[in-house]
């Protein structure tokens, strides 16, 4: 008989980093866990089967809630969305999204939420921090988010 052993996590999971500028200069960085939403599964889902229109992983928001996050989030509050730089494979079963914030982008908000979005708006992780992050013309932010399958 032969035992299979399985090697993957049992759900899906990320990590979010990320190092914030002042004038050029870097003031913080950040690395935590992120939650991974409901509405992640239903993207999966779709992918797998080839139902997937508009369950790319194609943007990032920043928001202003600092409500906790939970796998029933659905969207992020007063969002200001662009588009991820790039992504890659760094091993098998995951994907590293790229990001950054630039100087001439979303200056005046109090940043306190992250969240990864797919070409249709869902809602795919959600990341929040305990202290605003004041966005201002000399503040710019790089990022990174993995999601392990």
């Amino acid at each position: 008989m032969i035992q299979l052993i399985e090697q993957y996590p049992a759900e899906l999971r990320g990590e979010f980093w990320m190092k914030v500028y002042r004038k050029g200069i870097l003031i913080e960085e950040y690395e935590d866990h992120n939650i991974i939403v409901n509405g992640a599964r239903s993207a999966v889902a779709r992918l797998i089967s080839g139902n997937s229109t508009g369950k790319n992983i194609n943007r990032i928001a920043f928001g202003i809630s600092g409500a906790a996050p939970s796998p029933d989030n659905t969207a992020i509050t007063g969002a200001f969305i662009k588009n991820l730089t790039s992504y890659s494979y760094p091993v098998t079963g995951q994907v590293l999204f790229l990001w950054d914030l630039l100087t001439t982008e979303a200056n005046g908000k109090s940043i306190l939420e992250f969240g990864l979005l797919c070409a249709d708006d869902t809602l795919f992780a959600r990341k929040t921090r305990a202290k605003p992050l004041e966005k201002d013309s000399d503040i710019s932010i790089e990022g990174r988010w993995l999601i392990i399958l």
